[in-house]
C-alpha cells in the first residue's frame, strides 16, 4: 500500500478526523454503546452503512482523478453522494473533515485533479478528497477504498475508548477482528470505482442519521466533545 493511504488513514494526519466520533458519543449518550462488545456490533453495522458509502466514493475519486476529468465531474460526484447522506449532520461533517483533508493535503500531494475538485466544491465531502489525495499519490481505487472503510471504524473506536474508558488492547482487537469485512468492502466498493455515479450504491443507515442529528442538537444546546 502506497505511503500516501498509509498516512491519510493515520490518525495523526492533521486532517480534523479527531474531532468526530462517527455517532458513537451519542450512541454512549443513549446507552447502545456501554462495553467493548457492543462497540464492535456498532463498529460492524457502521461499516456496512457508512464506510460502504465512504468506500465506493473514495474508490470513484481515486478514479476520476487518474484520468484527469472535469469539474463538472467533481460536481456530480459530490452532489450524487449528498444525495446519499440524508442527515444534515452528517453531511456538514464529511464536508468539516473534506475541507480539513483538503487543506492539510494540498502541501503533501499537490494536483491538478485536487485543485479541480476544490474549484468545483470548495469543501467537497471527504471521500472525494481521500479518493483524490491517494491518486496523488500514486495510488490505486482499491487502496483508497479500503483506507475510507478502515477510517469509518478507526475514528468511532478510538471515540470509544475516549469516552468510556474501554481497554484500548481490546478495542484495538475489535477493530482488527473486522479486518475481512473491511476487505470485502473495499473490494465491492473498487468494483464500482468507473461506474456511473447515479448508479452507485445507497446503503440506507436510519439510526446513524437519527443519532447524527440527536448529537448536533446536544452539541449546540449543551455541548459534546466531539463535533460529530
Amino acid at each position: 500500500m502506497r505511503t500516501a493511504v498509509l498516512a491519510l488513514a493515520d490518525s495523526r494526519f492533521p486532517g480534523g478526523g479527531h474531532a468526530h466520533s462517527g455517532g458513537v458519543e451519542e450512541a454512549i449518550t443513549s446507552g447502545i454503546v456501554s462495553s467493548v462488545d457492543s462497540l464492535r456490533e456498532f463498529l460492524r453495522g457502521r461499516l456496512g452503512v457508512a464506510g460502504s458509502l465512504q468506500a465506493v466514493f473514495a474508490a470513484a475519486a481515486t478514479h476520476a482523478a487518474s484520468r484527469g476529468v472535469t469539474t463538472g465531474h467533481w460536481k456530480r460526484l459530490d452532489t450524487e453522494l449528498d444525495a446519499r447522506t440524508p442527515s444534515a449532520a452528517q453531511r456538514e461533517s464529511s464536508r468539516a473533515q473534506g475541507g480539513g483533508t483538503l487543506r492539510a493535503g494540498r502541501s503533501a500531494w499537490p494536483s491538478p485533479a485536487l485543485e479541480r475538485l476544490a474549484s468545483a466544491r470548495p469543501r467537497p465531502h471527504h471521500p472525494l478528497v481521500l479518493g483524490a489525495l491517494a491518486a496523488a499519490g500514486g495510488s490505486a481505487p482499491r487502496e483508497s477504498a479500503h483506507a475510507a472503510a478502515y477510517l469509518a471504524v478507526s475514528g468511532p473506536s478510538s471515540g470509544g475508548v475516549r469516552l468510556l474508558g474501554l481497554d484500548p488492547m481490546a478495542v484495538n482487537a475489535a477493530v482488527a477482528a473486522l479486518e475481512p469485512d473491511i476487505a470485502r468492502t473495499a473490494d465491492e466498493a473498487a468494483r464500482w470505482a468507473g461506474a456511473d455515479p447515479a448508479a452507485f450504491p445507497t446503503p440506507g443507515g436510519p439510526a446513524l442519521d437519527l443519532l447524527a442529528e440527536e448529537h448536533d442538537r446536544h452539541h449546540h444546546e449543551e455541548g459534546r466533545l466531539f463535533a460529530s
